[in-house]
């Protein structure tokens, strides 16, 4: 996360705003299966108004998720901006098949886009792929389904900076020495395996030679269950150095579990969390650093993907424009990946500077 410096977040309003009557485009034809939901057959046109009444539908991996609130609230404000409806429906619980009924329920209201933070890459491509050949625009945010079953993935920073930079900003909390270990949401979630996957490739580098990992831990994205793991962490390795949580439940649960401790002030807590939910820890000790991207910005540009794909201004190929409203223009890179931008370390000193 940390190659280049840190550029503010802004503040998203989160204002969520109810679904209202029907309207959008009607969808009474077919695209093969796979193809380009809105616009499959068309060229992208980058002039082409956003369409009025659209109906989007946002669909995080769990609806109890402080940060998938947040991430949907701005996204359904978003829209409300385009006179679109949009509204938030989805699952209490993370596990894989969560979101499939969800999906058949969206598709049958024939919803114009279905945004989707997926669970599990793979459990959820049937459905989508049956959305897509009835032209219902799929943009995956937060958490990318198989590429063969959504347009455009929405993508919070790069995932190789967010791996790498986890790495680094431990190692530097530890002095590049001690034992460490990662508190995972679920097993499936791509994201999450993504980052893990280039953490252990920055940790095989000459300067981390004095870190060992060992362990991987998974909290579901449950914070009951985050903080017995992270119980469970330093009872297995008392000698535990530093965990990274690369999920805003595992961190706060981890950080909650330590700051009332006996390993606080000895075992570092790190990762992805919002600043209203670490501030207590940062101000008390048990968190020195952890990042984060503004998610409001995440769902805000998932929103303005959708309407894009939808009016036909994209058809989620590589080199696209479109353009996101206050966040300007934004370009389709490879696989059909757009990057919101790096995000921000927070600690002690600038915390107070942000509220969401």
């Amino acid at each position: 996360m940390l190659k280049r410096p840190m550029a503010a977040v802004a503040l998203v309003a989160a204002l969520a705003v109810g679904a209202a009557a029907c309207g959008g485009t009607t969808k009474n034809s077919t695209a093969k299966d796979g193809g380009n939901a809105a616009t499959s057959g068309k060229k992208a046109d980058p002039n082409a108004p956003i369409k009025q009444n659209l109906k989007l539908a946002f669909l995080p991996k769990q609806v109890n998720n402080p940060y998938e609130t947040i991430v949907d609230n701005a996204g359904i404000a978003a829209a409300k901006g385009f006179y679109a409806q949009a509204k938030e429906v989805g699952p209490s619980d993370a596990s894989a098949s969560s979101q499939i009924s969800y999906l058949n329920t969206l598709i049958q209201q024939r919803q114009d886009a279905i945004l989707i933070a997926a669970n599990d890459p793979n459990a959820v491509c049937g459905p989508l792929k049956q959305a897509m050949s009835r032209k219902i625009a799929v943009v995956s945010y937060d958490s990318d389904a198989a590429k063969e079953c959504r347009d455009v993935f929405i993508n919070q920073a790069s995932s190789e900076e967010i791996g790498r930079s986890e790495i680094k900003v431990m190692s530097d909390l530890i002095g590049g020495k001690g034992k460490i270990a990662i508190l995972s949401a679920t097993a499936n979630a791509t994201n999450q395996n993504t980052w893990i996957e280039f953490m252990k490739d920055e940790l095989k580098k000459p300067e981390y030679s004095g870190i060992q990992l060992v362990k991987v831990a998974y909290g579901d994205d449950d914070d009951q269950k985050s903080f017995q793991q992270t119980q469970g962490l330093l009872q297995a390795y008392p000698d535990l150095k530093g965990i990274i949580a690369p999920t805003t439940v595992g961190i706060a649960a981890a950080a909650r579990y330590v700051s009332s401790s006996k390993y606080k002030g000895k075992v570092e807590v790190s990762g992805l969390g919002t600043p209203n939910q670490m501030r207590k820890f940062v101000k008390d000790g048990t968190v020195h650093k952890f990042e984060l991207w503004d998610p409001g910005n995440l769902g805000y540009l998932a929103a303005y993907a959708a309407a894009a794909l939808v009016s036909g201004q994209i058809t989620g190929a590589q080199g696209e424009t479109f353009k996101a409203g206050k966040l300007g223009s934004r370009t389709i890179g490879k696989d059909g990946e757009v990057i919101l931008g790096p995000p921000t370390v927070f600690d002690k000193s600038n915390i107070d500077n942000y509220h969401f």
